[in-house]
C-alpha cells in the first residue's frame, strides 16, 4: 500500500484567523484560498500551492496563529 503524501499549509506570520474556507474532504487546486488571516488590520488570503484533498483543518475562526503553525493538511 503506497504511503500518502501530505502537504502542510502554514501561517507565514502571527495573525488572527478570520475565516476557513475548506473542510476535510474538500478538493483544492493551486491558487485556491483555504483560509483568511488578519494581521495589523490587513487581510491575508492563504492559498495552496499543490493540488490535493483537504485531510484536516487545524484552526478555526477566532484562533490566533504563530508563524509556522499548521493551518490545513492536504493529501496529494
Amino acid at each position: 500500500m503506497p504511503r500518502e503524501q501530505v502537504s502542510e499549509v502554514v501561517a507565514e506570520m502571527v495573525a488572527n484567523v478570520v475565516a476557513v474556507t475548506v473542510e476535510p474532504g474538500t478538493p483544492v487546486a493551486p491558487g485556491d484560498t483555504v483560509a483568511l488571516l488578519e494581521s495589523m488590520k490587513m487581510e491575508i488570503p492563504v492559498v495552496v500551492e499543490l493540488a490535493g484533498t483537504v485531510r484536516a483543518v487545524k484552526v478555526a475562526p477566532g484562533d490566533v496563529v504563530q508563524e509556522g503553525d499548521v493551518l490545513v493538511e492536504i493529501v496529494l
